[in-house]
């Protein structure tokens, strides 16, 4: 009988925030498998996680996610992934994916189901809620994302004037996801709306990095990948 493949989300940074079912799960799991970076540095999920787990106790699988468009490569990668998760799986073993998160928010495990349930048809899948990022920056800020009837959106930024400006207009609060490359074009699209003030931003949102940037004081900073922004009208 082929093991369980569990999408364990494991919050947005703070070891703490992962939930009792998450950590149940992991403890539980004969092997947690995490997103492994090509050049030898953790990944952020596997750094939540080393609080609690280590290569000692637990069977680890790390796995590369190139950062690359060429469909050629990410095929045979993503082949390679469900190969290995299948490998253990097919022998019984239980494998907990862990992501930064919720995996099923902008996650790397939302593909990783879908190529593993083309591959693999019968396999079994549970997948454990995670805090999101959204949700801890809000309760680091203070801001509220939705009341009453009002609307919330989550978008990731995009170098795309008009579309960041409608998101604006079309919502109460916005959460800007992936907002680092697109900074200046948010703050003048701010300013331009009178938004500033409305405005927050935090990088690495309740982990030991955190910070809560002055967003005035923002341009020609140079913003790592991990930030987002939200905006409450």
């Amino acid at each position: 009988m082929s093991g369980t493949l569990y999408g364990i989300g494991v919050g947005p940074g703070d070891p703490e925030l992962l939930t009792v079912k998450a950590f149940r799960r992991l403890k539980e799991a004969h092997v947690i498998a995490y997103p492994k970076k090509q050049r030898g540095s953790k990944s952020y999920a596997q750094q939540i996680i080393e609080a609690y787990f280590s290569p000692a106790e637990k069977e680890m699988l790390g796995l590369v996610f190139p950062m690359t468009k060429n469909m050629d490569v990410l095929t045979e990668k993503w082949n390679e992934t469900a190969e290995a998760i299948w490998e253990q799986l097919s022998a019984g073993k239980d494998v907990a994916f862990v992501t930064e998160g919720d995996p099923l928010l902008y996650s790397t495990f939302i593909h990783l189901m879908k190529i593993m349930k083309e591959r693999y048809p019968n396999v079994a899948i549970e997948i454990v809620p995670g805090v999101s990022s959204v949700n801890a920056a809000a309760a680091r800020l203070q801001i509220p994302l939705a009341d009453g009837d009002e609307q919330v959106a989550i978008i990731p930024a995009r170098d795309d004037y008009e579309a960041m400006k409608k998101a604006i207009r079309d919502h109460d609060c916005v959460v800007f996801l992936k907002v680092a490359k697109v900074m200046e074009m948010m703050i003048r699209l701010l300013r331009e709306q009178n938004l500033l003030q409305n405005a927050a931003v935090v990088t690495k949102v309740t982990s030991k990095e955190e910070i809560i940037w002055n967003i005035e004081q923002l341009e020609g900073v140079e913003l790592e990948y991990l930030t987002l922004l939200v905006v409450r009208k």
